[in-house]
């Protein structure tokens, strides 16, 4: 360290130190007024009086403040409201640890960052216990009841290292609803293994047991058995294959020098006006391509229907329901949160992380409809009503 710099150090501890000491005598004027009036209101016509003071300790925001001098009464009935009688730090510490662990640090790291600026070991186990006051929080959240309306479910997934004895990938699947009103919401996730139709068919019907009846549209990539697995449980909503992942699919089994054209082809087909121009620029696509790649253009080709479903829809909400973007800046939202941690300790430690993330979004999009929605909404009401009435 330079000679230059240790003035700064020196300044910036006596800065803390002041901070402190004001804290210390502010929190111990207030602890003198609730005596003062508990016993002139409370402890009115008794004996009881006061009885001196005694020390202890206190972990806040500002760092350790030692000494702190608690009043006390004679009849040991006086108790502060400013913190418990056993407590050892205020709530900020529980509320830092919960933000610290949904933003990516791992539990090591906060336990580190809390000695540093409290000068106290907190172990793992400890900072893995606080954050345990999520968990049932996350069970209530996973049982509460749900619209019975959704305009649009949204189905993805993203991998994740988890350690289970060894680490390995699994997947989290995200549900991501819309509902007659054009509100976003993310409706449930689950946890574990390998990403399958049948788990995905699992997550549907419990998401019908919780209110949600009626569906007007899923979005979701092409997963073998998941259009299945949808329409097992709601037989009378549409099916809609994500575009995008569609033609990335596509153009990476296509020469490079072809990329480029043929993605611009692509476009005319699903950017078209309507399904029957639509169709029509197919027609063309396939007269063009099929020749030099034949199984490529005979993939859209059995397709097509569930890959234009979209077009069937108002025209106001046709670009954020051709596609799963809509989930996946959720999806890449909780991959960033995940990714500073390498690989998750446990299950649990995946769902304290999701659940946490989740609500952000959703508390963002309370007030807010996805674009598009507002104007397509009495269109939206009439398919409700001619399917499910």
């Amino acid at each position: 360290m330079s000679k230059r710099s240790i003035p700064n150090v020196d300044w910036a501890n006596q800065l803390e130190n002041a901070i402190r000491q004001f804290v210390k005598e502010k929190l111990e004027l207030i602890m003198r007024e609730e005596i003062k009036n508990f016993l002139e209101i409370e402890q009115a016509g008794t004996p009881n009086m006061r009885n001196g003071y005694y020390q202890r300790n206190l972990d806040t925001q500002y760092g350790r403040i030692e000494g702190l001098l608690v009043p006390r009464d004679r009849n040991g009935e006086f108790q502060t409201q400013l913190f418990a009688p056993y407590q050892r730090h205020t709530g900020w510490l529980e509320e830092a640890i919960i933000r610290m662990y949904q933003s990516g640090m791992s539990t090591r790291e906060i336990g580190k960052f809390i000695e540093r600026i409290l000068g106290s070991t907190y172990s793992p186990a400890t900072i893995s216990r606080i954050t345990d006051v999520v968990k049932e929080d996350i069970e209530k959240w996973h049982a509460r009841p749900l619209h019975q309306r959704y305009s649009v479910l949204y189905l993805d997934g993203l991998y994740v290292k988890l350690r289970r004895d060894t680490v390995e990938k699994e997947v989290i699947y995200v549900v991501l609803g819309v509902n007659e009103e054009g509100y976003r919401e993310i409706l449930d996730f689950f946890v574990g293994g390998q990403e399958s139709a049948y788990v995905w068919q699992e997550i549907l019907q419990q998401l019908y047991k919780r209110g949600v009846k009626e569906v007007l549209l899923g979005v979701f990539d092409g997963l073998p058995g998941l259009e299945e697995a949808f329409k097992a449980v709601y037989p009378k909503a549409d099916v809609q294959r994500c575009v995008v992942h569609k033609v990335r699919n596509t153009l990476s089994r296509v020469r490079k020098k072809d990329q480029f054209e043929m993605a611009e082809d692509l476009k005319l087909i699903y950017r078209s006006p309507n399904k029957e121009i639509a169709l029509e620029m197919f027609q063309q696509f396939q007269s063009k391509w099929s020749h030099k790649y034949p199984r490529e253009v005979q993939s859209w080709a059995n397709e097509l229907d569930v890959l234009l479903t979209f077009m069937d829809y108002p025209s106001s909400i046709r670009s954020v329901i051709y596609t799963t973007n809509a989930i996946e800046r959720t999806i890449k939202e909780i991959r960033k949160r995940l990714k500073p941690m390498n690989s998750l300790s446990s299950l649990e430690a995946a769902e304290k992380v999701v659940y946490l993330t989740i609500q952000d979004f959703n508390e963002k999009w309370a007030g807010r409809k996805l674009r598009g929605f507002a104007e397509a909404q009495e269109a939206l009401q009439r398919m409700f009503e001619e399917r499910y009435c």
